[in-house]
């Protein structure tokens, strides 16, 4: 363990936090050791970071156990964009608790309704049709399942070191790492490298239902898309009878300055997929906004009922949701986020890293894996929590909460500047 966190373990007796059996951080550990992750327990101890999440807060979290204070700026890929059990969406779901529950999918819903309505409203109803689900794995899913559908062919591309969850075509649709101890991949999903567009035109033939791209793919290190390479995409989709699929589980809704990352492109997709922020960290939910083309295989007149998701657009989630779209739709709250990154721009700019950016959706880059691990070390001896991006690990993405005022901006940046000082 590093020596910062060489810290006595206290017991857990937060009164922020709720109870648990554990009396001390050992019984803990042993318990997780032996219930839930052996291995992903030891990788935490090999880097030192046995943190327990206990009192959280606004931009901040506490370990449980010594009391070390963190502004996340990971966000756990932008769940917690607003926050920590942020006040308005946490009250908006306290209020409704005790008259709804997750509903039923066999019945119209006025709470799916809205919510769906509202989100289509982000493309000017470009995208008109939603259909819930409860992770970004499960919405990826739909968006395949739709395209496949739609187009009568199977051929799926994406990105090589791209991520787009880990369930059936979703996982198929990903990197070799997580799908690889499973058995064979699926057949008809191609992968090609990002920002190639040459690449991607070969790819694209008369078989393929779809490409699907992360607007800016995080886990692949968060690359900003070459000027013209989603239109470049868009076109050839359009001349071969393919549907293109864009992911914003990461980027959307204001995380980079608009309501969704590929805003920035002037495009407009099949599909936008949504999840990890549109639970506003309280309660789980995604969304996959199609043409209504894409929508009509999922709902059809033979068979309306082709999917459905138990769980997906449960009410309880979508007055949530609501509470995050009423917060990121606010006048000038897109243009804070954008004023935030030009300062975090500045700022960087003589600090030693290559810095990835699009809005708050930024990536630090070093020289070498080893280097971006001895930052995140110093950074988190700041008080400051970001982590490695899974398939470029030179790369800390660094995704600090959307609400920052201007102070906890100016002590967030202090911070970053000590730790290479």
């Amino acid at each position: 363990m590093v020596p910062w966190l060489l810290t006595r373990r206290l017991p857990l007796m937060s009164q922020n936090a709720p109870p648990t059996s554990f009396e001390s951080f050992d019984d803990l550990v042993d318990a997780f050791r032996k219930h839930v992750a052996p291995n992903k327990l030891a990788y935490y101890q090999r880097m030192g970071l046995q943190i327990v999440m206990g009192k959280r807060e606004g931009i901040w979290f506490e370990d449980a156990y010594t009391k070390l204070r963190l502004i996340n700026c990971h966000c756990n890929g932008g769940v917690f964009s607003l926050g920590h059990c942020n006040p308005r969406v946490t009250g908006a779901v306290a209020a409704a608790l005790g008259k709804l529950d997750i509903g039923n999918h066999h019945f119209v819903s006025a709470q799916r309704t809205q919510l769906a309505s509202r989100l289509s409203a982000t493309l000017d109803d470009a995208l008109p049709r939603v259909v819930f689900g409860v992770s970004g794995g499960e919405a990826v899913d739909v968006a395949l399942k739709a395209a496949r559908g739609a187009t009568g062919r199977t051929k799926i591309i994406s990105v090589d070191g791209g991520f787009h969850g880990h369930t059936g075509l979703a996982l198929a649709a990903g990197d070799a790492q997580f799908r690889d101890p499973f058995g064979p991949n699926l057949p008809g999903f191609v992968q090609v490298p990002f920002n190639d567009t040459g690449a991607m035109e070969a790819a694209i033939d008369d078989e393929t239902a779809a490409v699907i791209l992360e607007a800016i793919p995080a886990t692949l290190g968060m690359p900003i898309p070459e000027p013209g390479y989603f239109a470049a995409i868009r076109k050839l989709c359009d001349d071969r009878g393919a549907r293109l699929l864009v992911d914003e589980v990461q980027t959307g809704l204001g995380r980079t300055g608009r309501w969704w990352g590929v805003q920035h492109e002037e495009v407009i997709p099949d599909a936008i997929i949504s999840g990890k922020g549109l639970s506003g960290g309280i309660y789980p939910i995604s969304a996959t906004l199609l043409t209504r083309e894409m929508h009509e295989v999922l709902d059809s007149e033979a068979n309306p009922f082709v999917h459905i998701s138990t769980y997906g657009g449960a009410e309880l989630g979508c007055v949530a949701a609501q509470a995050v779209l009423d917060i990121v739709g606010e006048p000038g709250f897109l243009e804070h986020v954008e004023a935030l990154s030009e300062r975090f721009a500045a700022a960087f700019e003589p600090l030693p890293f290559e810095l990835r950016r699009r809005g708050m959706f930024m990536g630090l880059r070093f020289g070498s894996e080893a280097e971006a691990l001895g930052a995140l070390l110093r950074i988190m001896q700041q008080g400051v929590f970001c982590f490695p991006a899974g398939n470029d690990r030179s790369v800390l993405q660094f995704l600090p909460p959307l609400i920052l005022s201007d102070d906890e901006a100016g002590d967030l940046i202090d911070r970053m500047t000590k730790a290479f000082a």
